[in-house]
């Protein structure tokens, strides 16, 4: 057993496994088929600054635009390039 690990909790252990997880509950793995994992960035890749779920923007605008946050939220871009955005 690793240091505090518990053997029975479903957490993922690691940051590949973490990451696997949430590409999945977000319909973004197709189950893993290609070396990858499975999913690529659509849109404009060659200027992928900002990503709403797998799709990427060239413009924070055009980004916030395809979020469609409702009031109250607002459109929110964390990170680095490419920069995730959101809904907050």
């Amino acid at each position: 057993m690793a240091c505090g690990a518990d053997p029975k909790s479903d957490e993922p252990t690691t940051a590949r496994e973490k990451q696997r997880r949430e590409a999945e509950a977000s319909g973004e793995a197709d189950g893993g088929s290609k070396k990858w994992g499975g999913w690529r960035y659509k849109g404009d890749r060659d200027a992928c600054f900002f990503v709403l779920g797998a799709k990427c923007f060239k413009t924070e605008a055009a980004a916030c635009q395809a979020a469609k946050c409702k009031k109250p939220k607002k459109c929110n871009a964390v990170g680095a390039a490419p920069a995730t955005v959101s809904c907050k």
